[in-house]
């Protein structure tokens, strides 16, 4: 009798890494198609055939095709690390360190999930949810570099850069089309791009590239 409730618990776990593991099979399967294929030409019924599981499951886990794509763009913010970019916030010396810990994310964002955005960005001209999807992703970016540099004090920025333009200047530079032009047409390694972010916004954000 001491034995059955520690067999139920762990019959529990082993029903949620189970969930788990189909819910992530059916992302992967549904990023490849949608990826590979296109976003409306990619049905459900093909998404739960890739991952080897029933229509009524899809829909189980996951709702509708777009609750797919909220499960893609979930997938991306975390192939990221946002707690490993907080920590270094958190442990920054100065802004220039800052803007490399906000650098490196989005270097790790565009290497594991650059297909991604890309798919809601392009799809999203189509498919209003999907450009809602990667709008609130969008915002999302805006949100932590406006936290971050709103908590810089005066005289941190370049004069006379509003803290808003300074958000404009970042996500000018640091998005997915830049990454890709320089890995894919230029032949940058992903390393290069953010040591070249990393000077660039120091240099054009900051008084003081150095601080």
């Amino acid at each position: 009798m001491d034995g059955e409730p520690i067999r139920r618990r762990y019959e529990s776990l082993h029903r949620t890494a189970q969930a788990q593991e189909t819910g992530a099979r059916i992302a992967r399967c549904a990023r490849e198609l949608f990826v590979t294929r296109g976003w409306a030409a990619t049905t459900v019924r093909e998404v739960a055939g890739a991952a080897g599981v029933s229509v009524p499951t899809v829909y189980a886990v996951y709702g509708n095709k777009a609750g797919l794509t909220r499960a893609l763009a979930d997938a991306a913010d975390l192939s990221g690390d946002l707690p490993r970019m907080l920590a270094e916030l958190e442990a920054a010396a100065g802004p220039a360190a800052q803007l490399a810990a906000m650098a490196g994310y989005d270097r790790r964002l565009f290497e594991g999930a650059g297909d991604v955005i890309t798919l809601l960005r392009d799809a999203g001209r189509t498919e209003p949810e999907l450009a809602q999807e990667y709008r609130d992703g969008r915002r999302r970016a805006d949100g932590t570099r406006v936290e971050v540099f709103g908590g810089w004090p005066d005289g941190v920025l370049r004069p006379g850069l509003a803290a808003a333009d300074a958000v404009d200047i970042y996500a000018a530079l640091c998005n997915i089309d830049v990454f890709t032009v320089l890995i894919d047409e230029r032949g940058w390694s992903p390393d290069r791009v953010e040591q070249w972010w990393c000077a660039i916004l120091a240099r054009e954000l900051l008084a003081d590239p150095a601080q």
